[in-house]
Order: C-alpha cells, then sequence, then structure tokens
C-alpha cells in the first residue's frame, strides 16, 4: 500500500448575535418555532427593496479577527454570489469575495485564510405534511465564514480547531455557537497525495457536531486512499454526511468561485473600516488569557477546558476570580465545585436561577472548606441555599450544628452509640474486613449531620476497636 498524505481544510459558518439581520430591521431569532415571523420585504426579496449595512455584524467579525492576529481591512466590499436555489430568493446571496474583512490569522496553531461576512440563507422545511415549505427567520441573518488554509493533516487537529474556534466565539460574545441549532456550521475539504502537491479536493457538508467532524474526515480519507489504491480518481464534488450510515455520499459536482459569478452589489456603499479603529478596547479576556489565569490558581487543565467552553461557569469562575479575598486554595476548589456540584444543581434549576448566582456567598462557602470548618458533605448540602439564596454559609452551619466537630471528647459518645448499634459490623472488622471501618464511619457522619471530622472519626473507631 502506498503512503498517502491527506490534507485538510476547514470552512465554518457561525450565526452572528446581533438584535437584527444583516441588511434590515427584522428581528435576528432564526430558531424561533413559528416560521415566516421575522420577516420582512427585504429578506423576502421584494422588488425594489434595498439592503442596508448592520454595523454590529461588521464589528464582531473584526473583533474575531484581532483575536486570531489577523490583518483587519482598511476597505471593504460586499458582493453578489449568483446562484438558484429555493431558500435564496433574490437569485443570489450577498457575500465578500475580493475584500473580505479579515486576512490571515492563527488559531490552535492553524492558520487561516480569510474571514468574512454573508447573509445567511432562509431554510427549506420538509415535514410540513405532503410538501415543503421555506422558512424565512433565517433569511439575511448576519453569518460569519471562516477559512482555514489547508494545513490540516488528521481528523483530531481538525476537530479541535472546531472547539477552539466556537470556545473563542463565545467568549467574545459575537455568537452562541450552537452546533445541534445550526448556529456553527462546519465543512470539511479534504485530499488525499501521495506527495506534497495537493490532490483532488472534496468538501464535505452537513455536519453537525464536533464528533461527526472527526468520523468525516476519517470515513473520507478511507474512502478515497481506496480509490486511489485502485487506480480510480477521486471525483471533485460535494459530499454530506450522513450521520445514522457513518458515511459521505455525493451530492453534486463542486463549484469553482468562477460559477458563481462573483461582483460588487450596486445597492451596499463600499465600506470605509476607519470608524472600527477602536476595536481593540472593546476585546474582552480571550481563552488563552482565561487559561493561563486559571492554571495560576492551581486548576486541573481538565476542568480549565470544561469551564471556558460553557459561557455560564466561565461568568461564575471570573466573579469568584476577580475577588479580592480568593487565594489560589479557594480558586481550585470552587472550580472543583463548578464542574461538578454546581452542574449537577444546574440540571435541577435550569441556567437562568445560576444567572443571578452570589458568588460572594460562595467564596465565603469555599473559605470555610479550605479552613476545615465545615466537611465537603456539609458543603454540598449547603450548597444550594448559599449559591442561589445567598444565605451566609457560616452563619446556616452554625445554627443548624453543622460546623466541623474535632472534639474526640464530643465524638466519644457518638462512637459508643454506633458500635452498640452495629455489632455483626463489629464482629466483621475484628475477624479481618478492614472495609467494615467505613461503613461505621459513614454511621458516624450520618448521626451528626455531616459535621464530625471524618479522618479523627475514622482514627477514633480503629483505637477503640482494638
Amino acid at each position: 500500500m502506498k503512503d498517502y498524505k491527506a490534507t485538510i481544510g476547514l470552512e465554518i459558518h457561525a450565526e452572528l448575535k446581533t438584535k437584527t439581520k444583516m441588511f434590515c430591521n427584522s428581528r435576528n431569532a432564526p430558531h424561533d418555532a413559528e416560521p415566516n415571523i421575522h420577516v420582512c420585504p427585504v429578506c423576502l426579496a421584494h422588488p425594489g427593496t434595498l439592503p442596508t449595512i448592520n454595523k454590529s455584524a461588521v464589528e464582531h467579525v473584526l473583533m474575531v479577527g484581532h483575536a486570531i492576529g489577523g490583518t483587519l481591512a482598511t476597505f471593504s466590499e460586499f458582493d453578489r454570489k449568483n446562484y438558484f436555489y429555493p431558500d435564496i430568493p433574490k437569485g443570489y446571496q450577498i457575500s465578500q469575495y475580493k475584500y473580505p474583512l479579515v486576512s490571515g490569522g492563527e488559531l490552535a496553531g492553524v492558520k487561516i485564510t480569510r474571514v468574512h461576512l454573508e447573509e445567511d440563507t432562509a431554510r427549506s422545511l420538509h415535514d410540513q405534511g405532503e410538501g415543503s415549505i421555506v422558512d424565512f427567520n433565517r433569511a439575511g441573518v448576519p453569518l460569519m465564514e471562516l477559512v482555514t488554509e489547508p494545513v490540516m493533516h488528521d481528523a483530531k487537529t481538525a476537530g479541535n480547531f472546531a472547539r477552539e474556534l466556537q470556545i473563542l466565539l463565545r467568549t467574545l460574545g459575537v455568537s452562541d455557537a450552537n452546533m445541534e441549532k445550526g448556529e456553527m456550521r462546519v465543512e470539511a475539504n479534504i485530499s488525499m497525495s501521495e506527495s506534497d502537491e495537493l490532490g483532488t479536493k472534496v468538501e464535505v457538508k452537513n455536519i453537525n457536531s464536533f464528533k461527526a467532524v472527526e468520523a468525516s474526515i476519517i470515513y473520507e480519507v478511507k474512502r478515497q486512499t481506496e480509490l486511489l489504491e485502485k487506480g480510480e480518481k477521486v471525483m471533485q464534488e460535494t459530499r454530506g454526511w450522513d450521520e445514522n450510515a457513518s458515511k459521505t455520499k455525493s451530492q453534486r459536482a463542486k463549484e469553482g468561485s468562477a460559477d458563481y459569478r462573483y461582483f460588487p452589489d450596486p445597492d451596499l456603499p463600499k465600506l470605509d473600516l476607519t470608524d472600527f479603529s477602536r476595536i481593540a478596547e472593546k476585546m474582552p479576556e480571550l481563552p488563552d488569557e482565561k487559561r493561563k489565569k486559571y492554571s495560576n490558581l492551581g486548576i486541573a487543565r481538565e476542568q480549565i477546558e470544561t469551564i471556558i467552553s460553557d459561557k455560564l461557569l466561565v461568568k461564575l469562575m471570573d466573579s469568584v476570580v476577580k475577588s479580592d479575598s480568593v487565594s489560589e486554595a479557594v480558586g481550585a476548589l470552587a472550580a472543583n465545585y463548578l464542574t461538578s456540584d454546581v452542574q449537577a444543581l444546574r440540571l435541577k434549576t435550569g441556567d437562568e436561577a445560576l444567572e443571578a448566582a452570589h458568588t460572594e456567598a460562595f467564596i465565603g462557602l469555599m473559605q470555610l472548606l479550605v479552613d476545615k470548618k465545615i466537611t465537603s458533605r456539609v458543603a454540598k448540602d449547603l450548597l444550594q441555599k448559599v449559591l442561589l439564596e445567598g444565605k451566609d454559609a457560616e452563619t446556616l452551619a452554625t445554627e443548624g450544628g453543622l460546623m466541623q466537630e474535632n472534639s474526640e471528647e464530643a465524638l466519644q459518645g457518638v462512637i459508643e452509640e454506633i458500635l452498640n448499634e452495629h455489632t455483626s459490623v463489629v464482629e466483621e472488622y475484628k475477624a479481618g474486613k478492614e472495609s467494615a471501618i467505613q461503613f461505621l464511619v459513614g454511621q458516624g457522619m450520618k448521626k451528626t449531620k455531616g459535621s464530625a471530622n471524618p479522618e479523627l472519626l475514622k482514627s477514633l473507631l480503629e483505637a477503640k476497636l482494638k
């Protein structure tokens, strides 16, 4: 078998978070359940209507460009990309061709070709009884397109790049980038070659998860390699990813830029981007900066990645970190709770309740744990009242008799009760079953409502049973 080299480039679209659509005043809410309620003559392409550029969308793309170290254009324009499809009522899409907003840059070690701005298409719905309908709620929504250089050579690298871009978009606040909602869509270009010269490019569309990004690339590399091994040619085409069959399927011959007959849109003015020269002042803390800040608190790498990929967890963690009273130990413990117990609480209460979480009270709870004034069992029991209601952790623990009991004298009575109530377990321990001590410790924690120092309790039990 010959040694074939895979070369991969990605084209990623992301719906931008703006109040209105790209070229009109219709509300930007493409995922509302009722079709065709956020529409107007402009996004429905009525004759005689004129588009107007959404400056917020332009700013969003320039922020992405600044974050990836790209070259921000000082001049740009919009073009008409001509093709016919039921979800394109004008017969063309307003996009950018020769003068993108951003050129170059790099993210996650992958070089970027360009980032430009266009309008999204409408959505064809095929589950509406006997026929199909077109929902124009999405038509005209601002859509960022990022194109990488063909510099990736394996599926994992491509998947990681897409994940990192999602984190960046959410950190900047320019897109929610939920793939399951179509807010972020990945297309992969894959070619195979025996040399450094690129092979025939195949584009794979309809990829709706990071797992599917990697699976589709792995499948396509295998498919193309098998064709070349048999002496057959790889056809330049667009293929779709079939999630159920876990394979790509041919859709159509791949178009080139000439097929779209690009030309500048005569209804839109040229863009002088000097008005956006202060983009740097609007930039938030970027993901790598957050990684460094969290790492300095001793937070585990896996926990850091869980936090920065989740907008709500980032908000809570940043609120903890910015407090002057937070030590490294408290910060690391807070991260541990945010990625475990708070996530469990979130499933029960929903995100909205945690949006207004009382992080100062939460810090107080973590401090009690660090100071060993309460046990982890007590912290878990108090978490909801502290985080959601802002109750003072120390007051709750004191009033509930939950402050950690470190007095040997106070625990002796509890130990006597446990041993008298569980004589069979005591006999098992004395017969050599050392794990039985954990049951007895658990009973002691239960009797003291979690306030006993578990290490001291175990030590006293072992001494008593000698």
